[in-house]
């Protein structure tokens, strides 16, 4: 990493004050324009709309969107926002944010920061009868506009089509691609969201048909996996995740598409080795991300060997692992929180946790076990990002017991479960492994809702991390499924083996430690491995 020198530190320093200056000026600018652009002339505020064909084959609209943010953020924000939330939710993440490393830049005049107003966008969806149902098709428009918001969007509206199939074309046919142009002019939008996966071709053709970017659903959840991951692990993983993406979507422009000519016509840029028929710059840049997928896959190769150290440590010791799972913000750091006493920081946020965290307990007989608190799961995970994520997922296939944990409060709870079991079946060994149901925010829910959740579910548990309502019982209950120690020891270690004689306190069923003049007597319940440490370190 190459260091600034005082000069360079000086420079930045005015550039980043001269930043901070338009920043205000821009700040002042973009909230009387947007005040006018939600408050018409007669004062009201544009609600979140979303299209539905009736029965009758007329398409009406309806509130598709009103009250999105409270599907998923806790913080529930309401559709119609003040003129200057936005700016207030996420300023101090999106306003003069560093993106890139100072350390890495090879000049100032390379500092990028996010932009100042936050980008604006509209959603889009399409759904069929024969494959979902209308509320089935509204709760995912509205995670999506959580997943917007948690990326650092503004949700202006959102369209929602019923026909048979996505046009193969512009995915919501031509007709309808120029009534969205015209909501995305009427709300001065950045960007269309697509609650699909879109081919290529798909994007294109909406991007030429509504004149604004266009992103679809899986694209979003990596950016906002991009700005949550912090680990290096992490980052490797998330960014072989983008580039997985990204490398069927390249598209070339103008010169991009000519070749790279060697000798003489390359001018002064060629010379020896550059010679021959030349590749086009779109295969260059393939050419490139291959690379660097290659590249990236040897590096999360290369720390696979330190996770499973830390987990053969845990096997080796005895130590029973307690593996936490459900859907994004369901509230599993909070949990884990409430059930280990750790005061770790949670956030009020999608996939707020990347990185795998181990916390350890210690249960009332004074054993030890650990809880591992792992990513959270979405509907439609998208491919990469199970790929990628296959190494910290492997946490579960190695735990004695699986937590799922539930936001109860949610209006539809099962689709969240179906979707965790979804990525559950495709881990290999996670299907033979225990497992409990909880259903967190009990503090959110009626008594109508808690009765129907403990009808449908006799075997799950009610609590609230916030709370702490039942969180002991369902401590009692998981202490309770552990795995017990089942080799009974008696032998005599010497003072030397002090450690030896912490970890069986801390590992095992102790019955007795009596400490004699020619050693420490251990009588207790211990597992294999660590019964083999003591045999070996007893006196004969």
């Amino acid at each position: 990493m190459r260091c600034l020198s005082y000069k360079s530190m000086i420079i930045m320093l005015r550039v980043y004050k001269q930043v901070q200056q338009w920043a205000k000026r821009l700040r002042e600018v973009a909230l009387k324009q947007q005040y006018g652009a939600i408050h018409g002339d007669d004062g009201r505020e544009a609600d979140g709309m979303g299209e539905m064909a009736g029965a009758d084959g007329t398409e009406h609209d309806q509130g598709v969107l009103s009250g999105h943010s409270q599907v998923l953020l806790d913080d529930g924000q309401d559709a119609s926002w003040d003129a200057g939330g936005q700016w207030q939710e996420r300023e101090s993440r999106n306003t003069l944010k560093h993106v890139t490393g100072l350390g890495e830049l090879q000049d100032v005049t390379e500092v990028e920061y996010r932009k100042v107003r936050l980008e604006r966008v509209v959603l889009v969806g399409v759904w069929s009868s024969a494959t979902s149902s209308q509320q089935q098709a509204e709760e995912s428009l509205r995670e999506l506009a959580a997943l917007a918001q948690t990326a650092g969007a503004v949700v202006c509206d959102g369209v929602l089509q019923h026909r048979y199939r996505p046009d193969a074309a512009t995915y919501v046919g031509s007709g309808k691609a120029k009534e969205i142009a015209d909501i995305v002019a009427l709300n001065e939008a950045d960007t269309i969201i697509a609650d699909d996966d879109l081919a290529p071709s798909q994007r294109r053709a909406l991007e030429d048909a509504t004149k604004v970017k266009v992103v679809d659903r899986t694209a979003v959840i990596l950016d906002i996996f991009a700005q949550h991951a912090t680990s290096r692990e992490g980052k490797a993983q998330v960014e072989l995740a983008q580039l997985q993406y990204m490398l069927p979507r390249l598209r070339g422009w103008g010169a991009a598409l000519s070749r790279q000519a060697g000798g003489r016509a390359a001018g002064a840029d060629g010379g020896i080795g550059s010679r021959g028929p030349g590749e086009t710059q779109i295969e260059l840049d393939r050419r490139v991300i291959r690379t660097r997928i290659a590249r990236l896959r040897r590096q999360i190769a290369q720390m696979a060997p330190a996770r499973d150290v830390k987990r053969g440590s845990r096997r080796r010791f005895g130590l029973p692992t307690v593996a936490v799972v459900g859907y994004t913000n369901a509230g599993k750091s909070s949990l884990t929180n409430r059930l280990t006493g750790s005061s770790e920081l949670v956030e009020n946020a999608l996939f707020a946790t990347l990185d795998t965290a181990v916390r350890r307990a210690r249960a009332k007989d004074g054993r030890l076990y650990a809880y591992v608190d792992t990513v959270g799961f979405v509907r439609r995970l998208p491919t990469q990002l199970v790929e990628a994520f296959k190494s910290t997922l492997e946490e579960v296939a190695d735990a004695d017991l699986i937590v799922h944990v539930v936001d109860g409060s949610h209006p539809d709870p099962f689709a969240q479960i179906d979707a965790v079991n979804d990525v559950l079946a495709d881990i290999d060994g996670a299907e033979d492994i225990p497992r409990i149901v909880v259903f967190n925010k009990a503090d959110r829910i009626d008594e109508a809702t808690r009765e129907r959740l403990e009808a449908l579910m006799p075997d799950a548990y009610v609590v609230s991390a916030f709370t702490g309502e039942g969180v002991d019982e369902v401590r009692h209950v998981v202490e309770g499924m552990l795995p017990t120690p089942d080799v009974y020891v008696e032998a005599l270690l010497p003072y030397t083996a002090g450690s030896l004689v912490s970890r069986v306190r801390e590992y095992g069923q102790v019955e007795n430690i009596e400490y004699r003049d020619d050693g420490v007597m251990v009588h207790a319940y211990v597992d294999d491995h660590l019964a083999a440490q003591v045999i070996d370190a007893s006196i004969d």
